[in-house]
């Protein structure tokens, strides 16, 4: 390395353009924006707050800034939304930088055995792995952000239609894993962490699978949303078979129906609500619906739906449970497929109307 190379700031000038040499003030100058904006821009991004005289912000900071006054001149961002906006984006990429983080440091434990090591420093290291994979990140994401906008495109072409685009009749499930709490405790970090990655990439594989979205995931579960209330019930069904093992917690899982609210890549709707009051009630292994999503499975001979008993939970007196279960394709021991079967779809029938 060459006298005086300082880690630190060649990791600053490759992570944000450049050194860090404007205060909160001068950057708020320089991009245009009255300074108490830009204080409310930067909580919400996620970021600490910084003193007036700390030089924290770097070109790269006052161009942003810039970019985003030049949003707000367009008419694209508000300035009521702006805040919320930011608030969104910044959630999401710090989780996205938070995985990256850890996995370029477990990469570096990695390759250094554990410890410190002959030759360069582990500050060396990391700058020198950041200028490599950096890049790469950068571009993948940028695709996939691209990719993710071409799949929303249907919403960009109702425009014309007089649509409301950011309400949409939506299956809304949740997957929970029952007992979670419990079986936590024993288990130490990592033996944890690999049963929530496994979930979380079981639940991600499954929803795309069958062409639906992962809104948002809380350890012991997650909540997605799809078009097709078919495709919501057989993700519901396949999640706890596909899930299920000794050494796991089982699945349950709730869905309902109707209209639904989106709004910064969230979801929101009484059945959002519904479909979480709908997944507290079921058993593990099985999937619990509205009456409105049961309705639209009548006529599917691949299910069977039968309404159980109502129960009375927060924010519903008497909720109307609807169980949804496969249909065999050949009778099977402890499964009735004959007259009583017919009877029961018949009586199911009239209920849904």
């Amino acid at each position: 390395m060459p006298p005086g190379y300082d880690p630190a700031a060649a990791l600053d000038r490759l992570l944000l353009g450049g050194p860090r040499r404007w205060t909160r003030l001068e950057v708020a100058q320089r991009a245009g924006v009255p300074p108490e904006r830009t204080q409310r821009l930067w909580r919400a991004l996620g970021f600490a707050d910084v003193g007036d005289t700390e030089p924290a912000f770097t070109d790269s900071d006052v161009a942003a800034l810039g970019s985003l006054s030049a949003l707000i001149d367009s008419g694209f961002v508000d300035l009521e939304s702006e805040a919320s906006i930011a608030r969104a984006m910044g959630q999401s990429l710090s989780r996205l930088a938070d995985w990256q983080t850890d996995m370029l440091a477990a990469l570096l434990t990695e390759r250094r055995g554990g410890g410190a090591g002959p030759g360069a420093g582990p500050a060396d290291d990391v700058v020198a792995s950041a200028e490599v994979l950096l890049p790469l990140l950068r571009d993948v994401q940028d695709h996939v952000w691209r990719r993710h906008l071409a799949a929303n495109a249907d919403r960009l072409t109702a425009v014309g239609s007089g649509a409301a685009v950011d309400r949409r009749e939506l299956a809304v499930g949740f997957a929970d894993l029952v007992g979670y709490t419990s079986r936590s405790r024993g288990m130490g970090g990592r033996e944890l962490g690999a049963m929530v990655e496994d979930f979380e990439g079981l639940t991600a594989d499954l929803v795309a699978r069958h062409h639906g979205r992962v809104v948002k995931t809380v350890g012991d579960g997650v909540l997605f949303t799809c078009t097709s209330a078919v495709q919501a019930v057989e993700i519901g069904l396949r999640l706890p078979e596909e899930w299920a093992a000794d050494d796991r917690p089982p699945l349950r899982v709730g869905a309902a129906y109707g209209t639904v609210l989106t709004r910064l890549g969230d979801v929101y709707s009484p059945v959002v609500n519904l479909a979480s009051r709908l997944t507290s009630l079921g058993r593990p292994g099985t999937v619990l619906v509205d009456q409105e999503l049961a309705r639209r499975l009548r006529g599917r001979r691949a299910y069977r739906v039968r309404p159980l008993r109502r129960v009375s939970v927060r924010g519903y007196d008497h909720l109307q449970p609807w169980l949804v279960r496969r249909r065999p394709g050949a009778p099977v021991p402890g499964e009735d497929a004959g007259p009583l079967e017919d009877l029961l779809d018949e009586i199911a029938d009239d209920v849904l109307g």
